[in-house]
């Protein structure tokens, strides 16, 4: 990180001194060679440690492995990149060997805001994390939720909203939804044929995001690689919402329809192949589910040459991501030990106004939609409740059960916009399924619901 490179070369200019490679304050250690006849000394660490690099590839006896120095990154806890970065670049230069082409310094992962540590008892085992989550899971949050080179506080909740949102939602729920609907239109068949006909917008949007992927990856901008991958997604998710292949089917526009189907098939292929690399086992499902291999030839053809998938079947696959509704492992332990002094009311009151604040990934992780009221009616045996049926622009309006009947009527309501949050978990109110919640502000003068300022399409997204 661009900090880090600052930090070393303030280091170098502030002026290069010689480094002593021996100590005679200890006598463990590796002992100087019998030619130099010196008992006193003996190797400092630094220089035996860093030299394993290259003498565990053979270096100074049979080098049959050193054609895999020098090392195209080379990764480093932020504590130690002075050893990486100005040390052990002058050892390889004494050597004639060549440099590291990148070194990479790395943050903490904490807890509570501290450093883990045996000692504390705060360490969360990665290995506990991977059997309760998934390996995969673990390896998306790590390289996604902290910008490389920060330090991060590991949260299981956070873990959560992610798996849930970005990888169920975004991701599982998309390929979900082109099965279906390659099987009920079109018998699980795709073809690619029509694609650039009715969707050249998409199309370019997409290669935008695949053409920036490379320089975050060279610049270790992993959280940056994975969000710019993300708006692949986002692009197969809109066109899905604008195009409604449901209404194009009853519409008899059927070559219109199976092209969304197609593109967002596309547009899961590409992702996936550019997700290997972090998340090679899930992708692979995919890459099965869509008929093809992530390999070479498919980087090369889909993603280098543009070119779309020819036509297939797509198989049926089962949810990549179930939803997970509550922690699975109990969560580690603060860093305070034992006997530790209560926090004061001052620091538990800051604290509870930080834990208000949210990013704004996390707002985006709400989804607000326009949506417009086509039914409503009284709940009966509730003076509060109203059942409405809103049209969010999708294939059938959602039912949505509202507390507003002290303030609007059933027939005030029809055609009305609203303001839906619309991934929102399904809840039961008097034994009725409700699929979202309206946006409305209450005071002193009553209840008023949330409405855009002018008519806009079901579906529209608020954002």
């Amino acid at each position: 990180p661009r900090s880090r490179a600052n930090e070393v070369i303030n280091f170098v200019k502030g002026g290069l001194r010689d480094l002593s490679v021996t100590r005679t304050s200890f006598t463990w250690g590796v002992k100087m060679p019998e030619s130099i006849k010196d008992d006193k000394h003996v190797m400092y660490v630094w220089l035996d440690a860093l030299l394993n690099y290259v003498t565990a590839l053979g270096y100074g006896t049979t080098e049959e492995n050193m054609r895999y120095w020098p090392a195209s990154v080379q990764l480093v806890g932020k504590d130690i990149l002075r050893f990486h970065a100005i040390y052990w670049p002058a050892f390889l230069m004494s050597l004639d060997l060549p440099l590291p082409k990148q070194i990479g310094a790395h943050g903490w992962w904490t807890r509570d805001g501290e450093k883990m540590s045996k000692s504390k008892g705060n360490v969360i085992s990665p290995k506990q994390v991977s059997d309760a989550y998934g390996v995969e899971n673990l390896r998306y949050f790590m390289l996604r939720e902290v910008p490389f080179g920060q330090d991060g506080d590991f949260s299981q909740r956070a873990f959560i909203d992610r798996i849930n949102s970005e990888l169920s939602n975004d991701l599982g729920n998309l390929l979900n939804r082109i099965i279906g609907m390659s099987g009920k239109y079109s018998d699980f068949e795709i073809d690619s044929v029509d694609v650039l006909k009715y969707h050249q917008k998409e199309i370019d949007a997409m290669n935008v995001v695949l053409d920036s992927l490379d320089a975050y990856m060279q610049n270790l901008q992993t959280h940056r690689y994975l969000e710019e991958l993300w708006r692949l997604f986002s692009i197969g998710n809109k066109a899905i919402e604008e195009h409604a292949p449901w209404v194009k089917m009853k519409e008899e526009r059927k070559d219109e329809a199976l092209a969304t189907v197609a593109l967002v098939a596309n547009i899961l292929a590409k992702a996936a192949i550019m997700l290997h690399a972090i998340m090679p086992k899930t992708t692979d499902i995919i890459a099965d589910t869509l008929n093809f291999s992530i390999d070479n030839a498919s980087y090369k053809e889909l993603v280098i040459e543009k070119k779309l998938l020819k036509l297939f079947n797509i198989k049926q696959t089962p949810p990549l991501f179930p939803r997970i509704e509550e922690p699975l492992m109990p969560e580690a332990p603060l860093a305070h030990p034992n006997g530790a002094k209560e926090e004061t009311k001052a620091v538990k009151e800051c604290a509870k106004e930080q834990d208000n604040l949210i990013e704004i990934g996390q707002f985006f992780q709400t989804s607000l939609k326009v949506g417009i009221v086509v039914e409503a009616e009284i709940v009966p045996k509730s003076s509060k409740l109203l059942k409405l049926k809103v049209d969010l622009g999708e294939e059938n309006p959602r039912q949505v059960v509202a507390g507003i009947r002290e303030f609007y009527t059933p027939e005030s309501l029809i055609n009305t916009h609203v303001c839906v949050v619309a991934n929102l978990k399904p809840a039961k109110l008097m034994g009725m399924l409700s699929e979202g919640m309206l946006l409305a502000a209450k005071d002193e003068d009553g209840l008023s619901l949330v409405r855009p300022e002018k008519p806009k399409k079901a579906g529209t997204p608020i954002g």
